[in-house]
């Protein structure tokens, strides 16, 4: 069902689907002024998620949106060395995969390899202290410093309830892969890479339009064939490129985020819009939403992906009042939230951060919602959120 008047008539498409009936049917409900858990552990170890992105791709960003949902501030280890990459909070541990790095900063200088080769992260050890993580052990966790470039005595990692692996080859050894719970990819495109570097290294570091360039193609051959291709095992991909709203756009500001969800995943069931397997493109904008040029257009249906079946939430643009979020949100089902209105309050909480009005902190937010609920039902776990 191709849902065309919605894009030319929204006022009129509301109607046909019964906005207000839909905001009627889930009332406000009263939840604790905390974050709690009522455990009844299924299974021992942890429920282990793992994100996959290349540097500078807001995992850090899609960390915090995650973990706050489980309760706590995410912060290093506690008297450990300040610059751990590690996140501990109450249920939460967020690994970097960068400790995982085989040779520091001088070692790939002599062995003349990138850090996004294979060649050079230590998969023998990642695997055995995952495993061990998975059978609820502790281990000894080196560290990667990103400051001095060099690798720093090793911290304590006690098994947690929600083991997070992220980094830029959290799919790639085989062994690794098969231990994960759910696997989650940014894929943040090449126009809206380079877009966000000239941004960055020209207007705050004084790079020259030529030297970021060179960096970005010096890097681009062992990204396309060490870190890319993990996307094709992931269960759910949020794509980030550049607007269709506006013709020839190449400032990356206006953006076009595409959450793609694999079928059949256990324990996931995909959120949608409106009609669950129709193909919808929605404009929203009109009394509800206020929307400046170019606008906001959200599209679902239907497509395939590596080969396999997908269903696609997509939007197109960014909101103008993040308050009024809710209205899309009303539209949403299989959100996996636990009051009305849960979407929009975590976005507000985060409203500051890179991608809060658009579809980027959209989707990852709504992706920590799916990571919440997947928990839930392996560790047999409820977690009850403040309203």
């Amino acid at each position: 069902m191709t849902m065309s008047a919605c894009a030319t008539a929204p006022l009129a498409a509301r109607k046909a689907f019964g906005s207000k009936a839909k905001l009627a049917s889930k009332s406000p409900v009263t939840r604790a002024a905390r974050v709690n858990t009522v455990t009844r552990a299924a299974r021992d170890g942890p429920v282990i998620i793992g994100l996959a992105a290349d540097s500078g791709c807001g995992k850090s960003t899609f960390m915090r949106r995650m973990t706050s949902l489980f309760g706590g501030k995410a912060s290093p280890p506690e008297g450990g060395n300040p610059d751990s990459n590690t996140l501990i909070s109450d249920t939460t541990t967020v690994l970097c995969l960068d400790d995982y790095h085989l040779n520091d900063r001088n070692g790939r200088k002599v062995s003349g390899l990138t850090a996004l080769n294979l060649a050079e992260q230590d998969f023998d050890l990642m695997f055995d202290q995952v495993k061990a993580l998975k059978e609820g052990k502790t281990v000894e966790k080196r560290i990667y410093n990103h400051v001095t470039g060099v690798m720093d005595p090793p911290e304590t990692i006690a098994s947690p309830d929600i083991l997070i692996l992220e980094g830029l080859h959290p799919f790639a050894d085989e062994r690794v892969r098969e231990m994960f719970d759910f696997k989650i990819y940014l894929d943040i495109s090449d126009d809206v890479k380079f877009a966000w570097k000239i941004q960055r290294d020209m207007a705050e570091r004084g790079h020259s339009l030529e030297s970021i360039k060179a960096s970005i193609e010096a890097r681009k051959p062992d990204f396309d064939a060490f870190v890319d291709p993990q996307k094709a095992h992931a269960d759910v991909i949020i794509q980030v490129l550049p607007t269709q709203l506006i013709p020839d756009d190449n400032e990356g500001k206006i953006l076009r985020v595409r959450m793609i969800m694999k079928e059949g995943v256990e324990n996931f069931d995909a959120p949608y819009l409106f009609d669950e397997g129709s193909t919808i493109s929605w404009i929203p904008c009109g009394r509800k939403l206020t929307c400046s040029y170019p606008g906001i257009k959200f599209f679902y249906g239907p497509d395939t992906f590596f080969g396999e079946e997908v269903s696609v939430l997509e939007m197109d643009g960014q909101f103008d009042k993040l308050e009024e979020l809710i209205y899309v949100e009303s539209h949403l089902s299989n959100t996996s939230t636990k009051f009305y209105g849960e979407i929009t309050q975590q976005m507000l909480k985060y409203q500051n951060g890179p991608g809060s009005n658009n579809g980027t902190g959209l989707f990852q937010t709504l992706c920590g919602l799916k990571v919440r609920e997947l928990y839930e039902r392996i560790a047999e776990t409820e977690i009850v959120a403040a309203a």
